[in-house]
């Protein structure tokens, strides 16, 4: 279908107002279609025309004022309004499809009880594959929505729940203005946990094969709500404004959740069946309050266009991890954000699809979902968190609330922001938003030090670069840390000018000080700046990481030390020696966790298939050696372990601990385990189909059929490769999570001859299975299923012929060429270190 321009949407939007929405849907059509009725009542400038989109199964008819509409005048997803009048009815009536890909009405059997569920996905714009509508975020407009479902059905919306006036029939209130993107609904045998906090009624959905996972932890997840609103109606002067706070969790979500007003939703993947780590139940905290502010963020004020993405995606991750840090039992979140959070966004920066936080234009609809990436969301909120720190928190939180006084259910854009930032701060951030907020890529801070000959600082500096590319310096406001072999820390605050110190500062503070054995820049993390140590600092790291008390330093280091591995700049094997010298030690799970996260593909992609056996039993001497230092039935227990499963070529050992033999005390072999290490024994060719049947068997889930998909695509099997590849590349009537599972499961650097035929299909195939799905699964099965292990460089040739051709899809396009320069490191990597052994 055509992709809505952001000249239409402005052209549009000039020419209409829409006054209402009435949507009334037929779920008992049967297993492929429902039924929808829309009633659409706008304003326009009389003789006008324009178009409204819906995508049918098959267009039953249309009347616009009255007057028939010939449905054969429908053009893909448009249909032609003409002749308009000042005041316009629309009803539009429609059978559509129900589908698979998370996107629209998505239905889903759950293979545990057979019992069928429907959730609306309305995101970016697909509205239209529900009811017809103008599907463009600046006409807003109440909604009223009503549902005939099967009576043994539940249902909920939006809206409040206004009248049931026979069996299987539900109607809603009607809504606050909104987009068409947050119009949501849930139907079916779904479970409920109901409360109240504050006035506002809130509720808990699951499936029903979940309802006692669900009740295990409905308490955890109604705590982090409930404390999470009264920070949000702490810090703004709106209240909630949309009534009850329903969250449900949904199956085959391809998000992590989204901000639907008065129905959120979110991966069922949150309601854990099996043991997590504290990190895990932080996610589920985080994702939370992130959506919780979209409330004011995106749903009470929404952007008018897709270019101003920022103004929901940036606040709610920057919001989200300090209302989860200020006001839940994970104090912490902070420091899962600067080695997690932001280790994305600087991966996404410096790629060559970069682009600014806040871009000038976004041509299109589809080119704005490629922007759902770490700048919009991990770069804008450390952007924030410059400017708060730069501005002062009280003049922050008066610009927002003069921006949702004056923007109330309405829409708004940069400069709207811009404008109530700099009336409560006093200053014009014209310039600063042109450095931060609309000029791509990253900046690095180099520590520069020279001592005298007594061992005290002579000079030091740091010193501010800029890709060339992107050659922009930026103002800083950041903390420099020093610390000392007795222990002692110092931390300063200091302020980078390039304009009047050419990007090099000099920390005047420190001359004749005497030398720290560390010293950090960036510490605590106030600023969205790659870092870089002295020699001598990078020296200390083994010595001073695991004396350091605080957290987010230790995540800082581990986080430096990742990149500069990542850029090439230190040998991948040094990494290796790091982790097996100071993690066994680490206590924070969430640095232990995303140290491992990362280093494995490092080693997987940077080193030669020698050197990376080598790698992998360090990694695994280190995982043994942090679960036997783990308290059993904790975190960091569940966390050695994986560790070790992951790195692990001990078949004996994995096979052991599945049958529960040798398991460590405290350790719960579930679901999840279990998964995991029958995945590892399949990969090293140790179990096959009959275990994984088995396995399936007892696991009869809808998450046991994912890791099943994902277990026969890695069987080392020319015919199971085939099958898999076969489901990847042509397969669109399997959902989207077991596509995307078949796709995760096919390529491990153990099996590189096996499919190294495939390196030339994945160029060959993608283009076209790219274009028989939706963007967003076809996206991600795009980026699953690229050859990263074939770390070679006729692989990036191929990428060059594909990347050449005209047919690509744009996020196919963007895929490749992010995952090429991954080959590209990699590459350079393994350049480097043949050159140095040579």
């Amino acid at each position: 279908m055509p992709s809505l321009s952001r000249v239409e949407a402005t052209a549009r939007g000039a020419l209409i107002t829409v006054e209402s929405y009435h949507v009334d849907l037929d779920l008992t059509a049967g297993e492929e279609r429902f039924r929808s009725h829309a009633t659409i009542r706008f304003r326009a400038t009389p003789g006008a025309e324009t178009f409204v989109e819906v995508l049918p199964a098959q267009l039953l008819g249309a009347r616009l004022n009255g007057r028939p509409l010939d449905p054969a005048t429908l053009a893909g997803n448009r249909l032609p309004l003409t002749g308009l009048a000042e005041a316009n009815t629309l009803v539009v009536e429609a059978e559509m499809a129900y589908s698979n890909t998370g996107e629209g009405l998505h239905r889903f059997v759950d293979p545990a009880d057979g019992e069928t569920y429907l959730y609306a996905m309305s995101f970016l714009d697909n509205a239209q594959r529900i009811f017809a509508a103008f599907d463009q975020p600046e006409l807003k407009a109440p909604v009223r929505l009503a549902v005939t479902a099967p009576p043994q059905w539940t249902v909920a919306a939006n809206g409040a729940l206004a009248a049931t006036p026979r069996p299987g029939r539900w109607e809603f209130a009607p809504t606050a203005p909104l987009a068409p993107y947050l119009v949501t609904l849930i139907a079916g045998p779904w479970h409920v946990r109901r409360a109240e906090h504050d006035g506002v009624p809130l509720g808990v959905w699951c499936r029903r094969s979940l309802a006692a996972h669900l009740d295990a932890d409905v308490e955890e997840i109604l705590t982090v709500t409930r404390q999470c609103l009264d920070r949000f109606h702490e810090l703004f002067a709106e209240r909630y404004p949309f009534g009850k706070y329903d969250q449900a969790f949904v199956p085959e979500f391809n998000a992590g959740a989204m901000e639907n007003p008065g129905l959120v939703t979110f991966r069922d993947d949150l309601v854990f069946r099996s043991a997590v780590t504290d990190t895990q139940r932080e996610l589920r905290a985080t994702t939370i309050a992130h959506e919780m502010a979209h409330m004011w963020f995106g749903d009470l004020v929404t952007m008018r266009w897709w270019d101003d993405l920022w103004l929901n995606e940036s606040f709610a991750e920057y919001l989200g991890t300090r209302v989860t840090a200020e006001a839940t039992r994970f104090a912490g979140a902070w420091t899962t954000f600067a080695l997690r959070r932001k280790g994305w966004g600087y991966a996404a920066d410096q790629r060559p699809s970069t682009h600014p936080v806040a871009p000038e234009e976004v041509a299109d609809a589809a080119l704005a979902l490629l922007n759902f990436d770490g700048i919009s969301y991990a770069k804008g909120a450390s952007v924030l968190r410059q400017l708060v720190a730069w501005l002062g928190d009280d003049a922050f939180l008066a610009g927002l609330n003069a921006h949702f006084a004056a923007h109330r259910f309405g829409n708004a854009t940069l400069a709207d922001l811009l404008g109530a930032l700099s009336t409560a701060a006093g200053r014009d951030l014209s310039g600063w938003a042109e450095r931060w907020l609309r000029r791509a890529q990253v900046n690095t801070l180099r520590v520069d030090v020279t001592l005298d000959a007594d061992g005290r600082y002579a000079d030091a500096a740091i010193v501010q670069t800029a890709p060339a590319g992107h050659p922009v310096l930026r103002p800083h406001r950041v903390g420099v840390a020093r610390y000392a072999a007795d222990g002692t820390v110092t931390r300063d605050e200091v302020d980078l000018d390039p304009d009047s110190d050419g990007g090099r500062t000099v920390l005047a503070g420190l001359r004749g000080q005497p030398a720290a054995q560390l010293l950090l820049p960036n510490a605590g993390d106030l600023t969205f700046a790659k870092i870089r140590l002295d020699p001598a600092s990078v020296d200390a790291v083994p010595l001073v990481l695991p004396t350091l008390a605080d957290p987010l330093a230790r995540a800082l280091l581990w986080g430096e030390a990742l990149d500069a591995a990542t850029d090439g700049e230190r040998p991948v094997a040094a990494l290796v020696e790091l982790v097996a010298a100071a993690l066994p030690g680490e206590t924070e799970v969430i640095i232990v966790e995303d140290v491992l996260r990362t280093v494995r593909p490092l080693v997987d992609r940077y080193l030669d298939p020698l050197a990376r056996d080598a790698a992998l039993l360090r990694l695994a001497g280190a995982g043994q050696r942090l679960l036997a230092a783990a308290e059993p039935g904790g975190s960091r227990q569940l966390a050695a372990a994986r560790a070790l499963i992951g790195a692990s070529n001990d078949a004996d050992l994995l096979a052991g601990w599945l049958a529960g033999d040798g398991v460590p005390a405290g350790l719960a072999v579930d679901a999840e385990l279990r998964w995991a290490l029958l995945g590892r024994l399949v990969v090293l060719g140790a179990a096959g189909e009959a275990e994984i049947a088995a396995e399936r068997a007892a696991d009869p889930s809808a998450t046991g059929a994912e890791r099943a998909a994902r277990c026969r695509a890695a069987l080392p099997d020319p015919a199971a490769k085939a099958a898999a590849w076969e489901i990847v590349v042509r397969n669109t009537e399997l959902s989207n999570r077991l596509v995307e599972a078949a796709a995760q499961g096919f390529w491990h650097p153990e099996q590189a001859e096996l499919t190294g035929p495939y390196v030339e299909r994945y160029f060959a195939d993608m283009p076209a299975a790219a274009r028989r799905r939706t963007p967003w699964v076809a996206d991600q099965v795009a980026a699953d299923a690229y050859p990263r292990y074939a770390v070679a460089q006729p692989t990036r040739e191929l990428a060059a012929a594909l990347l050449a051709r005209d047919d690509v899809t744009p996020g196919l396009r963007r895929v490749v060429t992010d995952a090429d320069d991954d080959l590209r490191r990699a590459l350079v990597a393994r350049t480097a270190v043949a050159a140095a052994s040579a």
